[in-house]
């Protein structure tokens, strides 16, 4: 398959430029400035077409191998294509090891690439055992924004309703949380409140332990949007994770 994949990278930009919105990329989706090459595709057609070369690709090598060259090609759509591809090829994605995993993620430089990648991907992969709790510490211990940003954003998938047993991972969730807790960065501040919002639906005494133990260490966006959702159950309102 190697050696077909060029017609097949060539039939998916094809798709992908026929359904390019001009002005979704120059808004860029709010992104953040990032390096990739945007078309403005919405999420909704790269899911029909995951969805359609997953069906396609019969070996989980052909699978992985056309999700490496996707992000390779330098695309915002593409790179998001191969997580979802990935995340519907089950046997492609039973297949992944650390490092195949943080290849995919390599060169991630904007908050829409990283929760794709680790809502789709990562985190899934830490909750089946194929990322260790080391992989996830080195990332929170990354000089890359984006890197620490994963490894908050990967804690989501092990507080989600279908995962484990219903009552989420505080252990683990935390463990990164505490690492990343007096991080200045704006983007992982984001993520350490999404992290922490997330656990909160299965472990609220964990949170409101933690709110406890870290106080003014914890940003103050961290603090109301933690409280709020402690006090209340819903997420306060803003624009971007």
């Amino acid at each position: 398959m190697a050696a077909d994949r060029g017609p097949l990278l060539d039939e998916i930009r094809g798709r992908l430029a026929a359904e390019a919105d001009a002005d979704r990329a120059a808004h860029g989706e709010g992104y953040f400035p990032t390096a990739m090459r945007i078309t403005g595709v919405g999420t909704p057609v790269l899911r029909q077409i995951a969805a359609d070369l997953a069906r396609r690709l019969e070996t989980p090598s052909d699978a992985v191998g056309l999700a490496s060259d996707l992000v390779a090609g330098g695309g915002f759509e593409e790179r998001t294509l191969a997580c979802l591809l990935l995340s519907r090829h089950f046997k492609a994605f039973a297949t992944l090891r650390a490092g195949d995993i943080e290849a995919l993620g390599r060169g991630m430089d904007n908050w829409a690439s990283v929760d794709a990648f680790c809502s789709l991907v990562a985190g899934p992969a830490w909750l089946a055992g194929q990322l260790g709790d080391a992989d996830l510490e080195r990332w929170a211990r990354s000089s890359d924004r984006w890197w620490r940003r994963a490894a908050l954003v990967a804690t989501t998938a092990l507080n989600k309703k279908r995962a484990g047993d219903g009552t989420g991972d505080a252990r683990r969730t935390l463990a990164i949380c505490a690492r990343l807790a007096e991080d200045p960065d704006e983007m992982v501040i984001k993520a350490l409140s999404w992290a922490l919002r997330t656990l909160a639906n299965r472990d609220p005494a964990a949170v409101r332990a933690f709110l406890d133990e870290h106080g003014d260490a914890l940003a103050a966006l961290v603090r109301r949007e933690v409280r709020h959702k402690l006090e209340t159950g819903l997420k306060q309102p803003r624009r971007g994770r």
